[in-house]
């Protein structure tokens, strides 16, 4: 426990004061529930200095992510209130390491869910969707990571942003999404590449967060990346536009 200990130390600093750091695969192996283990230990010191846990992220849910970083299995990291961006505003660059940026959906709970769920039982459990951008920034030199070491790491997780919320009971299965940067469309995509309907990754999002006492009414989940990131530079406008749900935007700043 002490080493997991020190890891979540070393990697939450890094993220505290936007250092690279070495990956921790590079000193041995690391499994994936140690990885996990050191996820929980590194948020309890963000939480311990006033953050709220409010949702969790999936990640690598599209074949885009997927290649992208070299892996092949969705994993999954916690949102808190520190993250969050406000939509329309700006973020500061130097806040991050080498952050990019992604478009995804996002739910909205109205009511606790945890443990295996049907899609439909999922969907029960929503309040709303929402377009929606996730800021991702992994801590390990030059952008370059094992499995264990993203899982570690919140999964890349280090901010979002939500557009306006709407109904949840209509077809998001197969929506056009359009990342651009200042107004230049720089990925497209559709829904459906997050695990064939977002619905199923909320779906995954209620087995894993059983592990830690399941979804709770009033979270947000991220559904994950629909396609591949954007890596983000200081003056950029970068805005998403889903199809039937509007757009969610932000700037980037020094």
């Amino acid at each position: 426990m002490t080493t997991l200990a020190h890891a979540a130390q070393v990697v939450d600093e890094a993220a505290r004061t936007a250092t690279a750091i070495p990956q921790f695969t590079e000193n041995g192996p690391l499994g994936v529930e140690e990885a996990y283990a050191i996820q929980t230990l590194s948020l309890e010191r963000r939480l311990a200095r006033g953050e709220k846990l409010v949702g969790i992220k999936m990640g690598l849910t599209s074949r885009a992510k997927m290649v992208q970083v070299g892996v092949d299995e969705v994993i999954w990291g916690r949102l808190t209130d520190a993250m969050r961006l406000e939509e329309g505003g700006s973020l500061s660059h130097k806040r991050y390491v080498h952050p990019r940026i992604e478009p995804e959906i996002a739910f909205l709970m109205k009511r606790d869910l945890s443990g295996a769920a049907s899609p439909a039982e999922a969907l029960s459990a929503v309040e709303a969707i929402a377009p929606a951008m996730e800021v991702i920034d992994s801590r390990y030199r030059n952008f370059k990571f094992a499995l264990p070491d993203v899982i570690a790491d919140n999964s890349s997780s280090s901010g979002f942003v939500i557009g306006n919320w709407s109904r949840p009971d209509q077809d998001f299965s197969n929506l056009g999404m359009v990342m651009e940067v200042d107004g230049r469309p720089v990925q497209i995509g559709s829904s459906a590449a997050i695990l064939g309907h977002p619905i199923r990754s909320l779906v995954a999002a209620s087995r894993a967060a059983a592990t830690i006492g399941g979804l709770k009414a009033g979270w947000i989940v991220l559904a994950g990346g629909a396609t591949a990131a954007h890596p983000l530079s200081v003056g950029e406008t970068v805005r998403t536009v889903v199809q039937n749900l509007g757009s969610v935007s932000i700037s980037v700043g020094e």
